[in-house]
């Protein structure tokens, strides 16, 4: 097998911090003609050692692999995660997994990394067991964005309040889920305005709010709009669905309403109100809309904006 520069770790998020690991790990690939490689993990170990433990994930291990693909990453193995290999000492886990699968000689992980059995291996073993096994390692230090130090348990916790902006940050990339289209009861397109009425498995919706975003339709990534969505329990209406997710497109929607769409969560706008009638409800729904559009427009002059010369 060719030999590899690996790193390993559950990279929920695929944040900055991730991305820069990602981004030596090609490097030092490119640079020795050596595979570029991720081992991670499915499920969650957290799962299986420490259910109650276990956070919810930011990220399906589909789009988890899919952006470490798109960081460069030739190889991406992952791995069961069972009692049987939670049981592999740290140099049990070296030897069977880093050296005789993987043939790596780089091995890349950030600071706080533990591994083997009850987490008893750390960098020092890593080290130790790279100087006897023949790979070198190499510790990625910390991220931080806008006084933020990047982490998984971060992102989780700014999503849980809302704060996309800050998200998109930290993940250098907005927050999206995907998700079908569902029916709804039909009361927005009668009483407010027409939705797009999404169920989603992500583990991870932002908090209760309206946020400005861009949804996709995942069959036909070409057609992608401007929107403003709800997230939360519609209570001037009483619904007894529990937790919704409504999205209001800004532009027509041609060629057929999508299946499956992704959203993309851009700016939190509110929080979710409770409004004496639908007439006032539509009201601020056409305000939310206003706030919108001007994000939108001011968007356009970032993106379009040619840089002037010198003097």
């Amino acid at each position: 097998m060719k030999p590899s520069a690996v790193t390993i770790g559950n990279f929920d998020g695929l944040h900055a911090g991730h991305r820069r690991i990602m981004g030596r790990v090609v490097e030092i690939a490119r640079e020795n003609h050596w595979t570029s490689t991720v081992l991670t993990f499915h499920p969650h170990p957290t799962r299986v050692v420490a259910p109650s433990r276990s956070p919810k994930l930011i990220t399906t291990i589909e789009q988890r692999t899919a952006l470490m693909r798109d960081s460069g990453i030739e190889r991406v193995l992952v791995m069961p995660f069972t009692e049987q290999l939670a049981k592999l000492s740290p140099e049990e886990f070296a030897r069977q997994i880093l050296c005789d699968q993987l043939n790596a000689r780089a091995v890349l992980v950030g600071a706080n990394f533990r591994f083997g059995a009850q987490q008893a291996g750390n960098i020092q073993t890593l080290r130790r067991l790279g100087d006897e096994l023949g790979f070198q390692t190499e510790t990625i230090h910390e991220v931080k964005r806008h006084g933020h130090t990047v982490s998984s348990s971060g992102i989780r916790k700014a999503l849980e309040q809302g704060s996309v902006s800050l998200v998109a940050r930290l993940l250098e990339r907005p927050y999206a889920i995907d998700g079908d289209i569902v029916a709804g009861l039909g009361v927005g397109s009668k009483q407010t305005v027409p939705t797009l009425n999404l169920d989603t498995r992500a583990e991870l919706i932002p908090a209760s709010g309206v946020y400005i975003t861009r949804t996709t339709d995942l069959h036909h990534t070409s057609r992608r709009w401007n929107s403003v969505t709800n997230v939360g329990y519609r209570p001037t209406f009483d619904d007894q669905r529990g937790l919704t997710v409504e999205t209001f497109l800004l532009s027509p929607l041609d060629g057929g309403t999508p299946s499956r769409i992704r959203l993309e969560f851009l700016r939190r706008v509110r929080d979710e109100k409770q409004f004496d009638g639908p007439e006032l409800l539509k009201a601020q729904i056409m305000r939310d809309v206003g706030q919108a559009v001007k994000y939108f427009r001011r968007c356009s002059k970032w993106t379009t904006r040619t840089p002037q010369p010198t003097p």
